[in-house]
């Protein structure tokens, strides 16, 4: 027979059981969440592979795979559909159109801007060169030049090329190429000029396949950003937060520089397959150490693609409608402010 004494002896042992359960349960660490990042293996992305490579994801509770798809609007239809949680890339007519649609997704920091010498000039084939085909932009008048996405970014780049050279996007015909087909398609003569991403160029250049005929057309410009899709920003805020604290991490490990250090070139190397030598050559791009967007720039793209002709609406986006800066925010409080080094 259970006396009564036993019973609640029976009773508060289970619950001291269950509650000791229930810390050992909370004192175990989380999994990390596997999410899937839509990337391309040039300079630009140089954070996420940084961030893997360092740690900075895995602190945060993330177990990151690097995907590639098309470019253009197939990215924010992946981001949308939850085949990925996030997306690194141009800003483009693709992100404007899909915003304009309603498509699930935000652009939720910078991922990079250019500056002179550009890490993302405008190529010519140096047989081209050197035989005086091709030895300034003006004489890319007439002739095929390519972009690695029509309707992206890089439009925006190879316009402002054109423009300082005396030309216009109607004087040229515009084509796409990836980026490393550049200067295979340059010197079989598919193209007479290019788009072509570091570290690509400098490996090219070593190669003897390219001379870079403009590369100073931009300055400051923020031309890519980092975007997280619907699912992800409201199902895994936390960790979402996180992502962009290791983001910014990894932006200030590249900071002044950074490309030039031995294990981060190194790092470059696994992830692009060029040689950490030619990484630490290449033209570094900028990447924002406080994930400060500029909506002014932002603008100024979506006015672009109007003017090209590659909007699906007339009336333009407020910044509201793709842009999200709560979780660059909360990341400041994890990693602090950055201040450059005196």
């Amino acid at each position: 027979m259970i006396t009564r004494r036993a019973l609640l002896g029976l009773t508060f042992g289970a619950a001291a059981a269950e509650a000791l359960g229930r810390r050992t349960a909370e004192a175990q660490p989380r999994p990390p969440l596997h999410i899937r990042v839509v990337s391309t293996p040039v300079l630009i992305f140089a954070p996420l592979f940084v961030g893997i490579e360092r740690g900075y994801f895995r602190e945060q509770g993330l177990d990151i795979e690097l995907i590639t798809a098309p470019g253009g609007a197939a990215v924010f239809g992946v981001l949308a559909s939850g085949r990925a949680e996030a997306a690194v890339g141009g800003l483009g007519a693709a992100l404007f159109n899909a915003a304009a649609r309603g498509l699930d997704f935000k652009v939720v920091g910078p991922a990079h801007s250019e500056r002179p010498p550009v890490s993302t000039p405008l190529v010519v084939g140096r047989a081209a060169f050197e035989s005086n085909q091709i030895r300034r932009v003006a004489d890319l008048r007439g002739k095929r030049v390519s972009v690695n996405v029509l309707g992206s970014a890089t439009e925006f780049w190879v316009n402002a090329a054109l423009v300082k050279g005396g030309l216009a996007m109607s004087d040229v015909q515009l084509v796409e190429v990836n980026f490393p087909e550049v200067p295979a398609a340059l010197a079989n003569g598919a193209i007479a000029g290019g788009m072509l991403s570091e570290p690509l160029t400098t490996l090219a250049e070593d190669r003897g396949q390219i001379v870079r005929l403009s590369e100073d057309f931009i300055n400051g410009v923020q031309v890519t950003a980092v975007y997280f899709g619907g699912a992800f920003m409201r199902g895994h805020a936390q960790e979402a937060v996180g992502f962009m604290a290791a983001w910014l991490r990894a932006c200030r490990a590249l900071y002044g520089g950074g490309y030039h250090r031995d294990d981060v070139a190194r790092i470059v190397e696994k992830y692009t397959g060029v040689p950490a030598s030619v990484v630490k050559r290449a033209r570094a791009p900028f990447h924002e150490p406080n994930g400060a967007m500029n909506f002014n720039d932002f603008a100024r793209l979506q006015e672009f693609f109007h003017n090209r002709g590659e909007l699906t609406y007339d009336r333009p986006l407020p910044p509201s409608a793709y842009i999200d800066t709560s979780f660059v925010a909360r990341a400041l409080r994890i990693v602090g402010p950055f201040s450059p080094p005196s």
